[in-house]
């Protein structure tokens, strides 16, 4: 069944809006650091995650949710980067930030809050942000 018109509004318009903010986040985050969108997220992952910026990249896969030859290739570029090691253990391969992705993560992330706050979270009104939680929370 075809989306009635006002359902196509509200579809396009959510579109819009979700790619509208994570383009504008990303492209803050990439002005100020170079580091692409699934760059911060891999060095973001693996500093968090991982014990002393280490992580084994089945589990930096699944908590992406990326298919682990996609992960696999992104890794290879940023290797060459000089942003992350890989090693070989048993049992798998483990993931690690080099000195200049810990450091380009660390300057990221507080032009990642102030992307946000601006495109997202300041733009909602304040008597709004409880109900816009709790349709995110139903959406995901």
């Amino acid at each position: 069944m075809s989306l009635t018109p006002d359902e196509s509004e509200i579809w396009h318009l959510w579109k819009a809006a979700s790619e509208g903010v994570r383009t504008r986040v990303v492209a803050d985050i990439t002005e100020r650091t170079g580091l692409s969108d699934p760059d911060f997220a891999v060095l973001t992952r693996v500093t968090e995650l991982g014990d002393g910026g280490t992580l084994r990249q089945n589990v930096l896969a699944a908590s992406m949710g990326w298919h682990r030859s996609r992960l696999s290739h992104h890794l290879g570029r940023m290797q060459e980067r000089g942003l992350i090691e890989r090693a070989t253990v048993p049992g798998g391969v483990e993931v690690t930030a080099t000195d200049e992705g810990s450091r380009l993560v660390r300057q990221a992330r507080p032009v990642h809050g102030a992307a946000v706050r601006k495109y997202l979270l300041d733009v909602i009104p304040e008597g709004q942000k409880e109900d816009f939680v709790a349709l995110l929370q139903q959406l995901a």
